[in-house]
């Protein structure tokens, strides 16, 4: 079977798509999706366990009160590749707070359009 065979890809309410399908709003997703990706060829986790992660996180979301019109859908695949990443020892919350804290800085201080791009300064204490 070939890619053009498959079915289309089912999207939720508001997903961006393009005529191949789901394409990223903002290149922070693309980041995130590709993470994942390489996250999971180094053998950090199963597409099961994955999928489950990432399953749960939606759940909890929806049960939070989120609407769920695909909006949040790359909110909630970070969300869960962070636990995922937690979880398996890879990296601590406490770490992953702390890069989220510097690139939040590092996006504060860069113009817009341009790369962003972390220092030592961006970094709490």
């Amino acid at each position: 079977m070939k890619v053009n065979d498959l079915p289309p890809l089912a999207l939720a309410p508001g997903m961006p798509h393009d005529a191949d399908g789901p394409v990223f709003r903002e290149p922070w997703e693309a980041q995130a999706f590709a993470m994942t990706l390489a996250l999971h060829e180094r053998g950090l986790f199963t597409w099961v366990e994955w999928a489950a992660a990432l399953a749960d996180q939606i759940t909890a979301a929806q049960a939070a009160g989120d609407p769920d019109t695909g909006d949040t859908y790359y909110r909630h695949w970070l969300a869960a590749l962070e636990g995922l990443v937690a979880r398996k020892g890879a990296s601590s919350g406490d770490e992953l707070a702390r890069y989220r804290h510097a690139w939040d800085h590092a996006a504060d201080r860069t113009p817009h359009g341009q790369p962003i791009e972390l220092r030592s300064e961006d970094f709490p204490g």
